[in-house]
């Protein structure tokens, strides 16, 4: 599980470092002044999403720990202070990623890209980054909290067959996909940039609906 959502993880890095022109974070943060990443490549955001949750072992891809069913683990190994140190260090990994998600795709301490050249700007009220910051990284972890409590736990050969058959080769098609359009929009007209949320949007659409149909076929195939 670690090293099939990795892979997929490490690539969602390569669109936004296409966008951005650059591996630093402030550039990258930068580079979201007049829109985030988000909304330029949303099926990457959600692959880095998704592959964050497989890689701190938050449900639905809780498998190796997984605190109801499985009689292993410092869920039941470690009492008292241990356990509450070990079970602490699950949110803060979650908080680490939410940082990083934000960073990423959200604007970082940037501002709503809405309110941009307005008093509410971070360029014109420099103390208000830290509060955009903080508000991005809170909906982030209220919606991997939200996902916990949402979602059912995925069968293991599914989990990894998702990892391996979908995330991967849609990562891969998202990187050729922000290339393309980048190089398009520089050498014949910016407005091919929009070109890279359509397709992506489109890539993932494709995605769903081959995940949808193979569903479908082993439903059919029991029945």
């Amino acid at each position: 599980q670690m090293i099939s959502y990795e892979l997929a993880l490490g690539l969602s890095f390569v669109g936004v470092i296409l966008l951005a022109d650059s591996t630093r974070l402030i550039d990258i943060v930068e580079a979201q002044r007049s829109m985030w990443f988000a909304v330029l490549q949303p099926v990457g955001m959600a692959i880095f999403l998704i592959a964050t949750l497989a890689e701190v072992n938050r449900a639905p891809f809780d498998m190796p720990e997984a605190e109801q069913e499985l009689a292993a683990g410092y869920h039941s190994e470690y009492g008292g202070m241990k356990f509450a140190l070990l079970f602490m260090a699950e949110y803060d990994k979650m908080i680490a990623i939410c940082t990083i998600a934000a960073s990423l795709f959200f604007g970082g301490y940037r501002e709503f890209w809405f309110l941009k050249d307005t008093f509410l700007g971070v360029d014109q009220t420099p103390w208000l980054g830290p509060i955009y910051f903080f508000l991005k990284v809170f909906i982030l972890l209220f919606g991997m909290i939200w996902v916990r409590a949402t979602l059912p736990r995925i069968r293991y050969d599914r989990l990894m067959a998702f990892g391996w058959k979908v995330l991967l080769p849609l990562s891969l098609a998202l990187i050729f996909v922000t290339a393309v359009g980048i190089l398009l929009s520089i050498e014949v007209n910016p407005w091919f940039s929009w070109l890279i949320p359509v397709a992506s949007l489109v890539a993932g659409g494709i995605a769903i609906l081959g995940m949808y149909q193979t569903l479908r076929r082993k439903e059919h195939a029991r029945a």
